[in-house]
This record gives structure tokens, sequence and C-alpha cells, in this order.
């Protein structure tokens, strides 16, 4: 069960960071040595006598690794940047009801076609609802998302 909780933890540790959350992270990694010592000191003393122990642990593992993903998808931290390739008709409209999001929008012009790249920036939680938006409009339409970090607000 400890491990479970390590991995959890450590899962979201890395996200977490990797996000820019630096002292969350730290927070975390706390915890996690915390738990990390009493588990593998209970696993560790007389393992030659229960191998049990060791298939615990490692099931414990792969558990707590697949909780953490889970639960930091929930909790979504962090911002997305939704990058939307449109038709020019459909973009006025659309551009009306994305207006809630950060959004900025382009002319995108080939040889074969004339478009509109739309580009917003939303926090995770919020992303399925401007993603939403879109396909109501074009079910169709390009949508590529990649996970940002903001280094400043100011425009």
């Amino acid at each position: 069960m400890f491990k479970m909780i390590e991995e959890a933890l450590r899962t979201l540790r890395i996200i977490v960071v990797s996000d820019g959350k630096k002292i969350l992270g730290a927070i975390l990694q706390f915890f996690i040595t915390l738990i990390w010592i009493i588990v593998t000191g209970t696993v560790i003393s007389n393992v030659q006598d229960d191998l049990w122990k060791i298939v615990f642990y490692a099931l414990g593992s792969l558990i707590g690794s697949y909780f953490g993903s889970t639960l930091e998808e929930k909790m979504a931290l962090g911002s997305l940047e939704i990058i939307v390739e449109i038709k020019n008709t459909i973009a006025p409209s659309l551009t009306k009801e994305l207006r809630k999001f950060r959004l900025s929008v382009n002319r995108v012009q080939g040889s074969t076609f004339d478009k509109e790249l739309l580009m917003i920036t939303s926090p995770r939680k919020k992303a399925e609802t401007a993603i939403k938006i879109i396909r109501k409009f074009d079910n169709k339409a390009k949508i590529i998302t990649e996970n940002v970090r903001i280094i400043s607000h100011r425009l």
C-alpha cells in the first residue's frame, strides 16, 4: 500500500516539476523519501525468507505509477496551447465563441489553400471545453495541443 502511494507521489512530482512548480516538487520529494525509507526497510529485512515481499513491492510500484498518472490527469495542472487550422468561412463565428480563452488568429495562405490558424492558450482543466467548441463548428478541424509553460503574462 505504501509503495503505491510512494510511486503515485513520485509520478505526480515528475509532472509537477516539469511544469515549473519547484516548491511543490520539493515538498512531494520529502514525503516520497519518508515513505521510501519505511517501505524499503520493511522489504529488505529478511527478504530471503519471504520472496513475496519483492513481488508485492514491484506490484505496488506498478499500480502506484499508474495511479499517479491518472491522478495528475484528473488534476490537470498547467496550461495547453491548442493550435487549430480552420476554414476561413468558419473562423469569424468560431473566434467569437473562443474569445473567453487567450486567442490569437493568423491567416495562413498557400498555393492551394487559404485558412485561419487559431492559437489558444488554456488551463488544461478548460482545454476540453475549447476543443468541444471547435468540434461543434468543424468536426474535421486539425487540432494540435502542446503543454506550455508560461514565462510572462505581459503583453
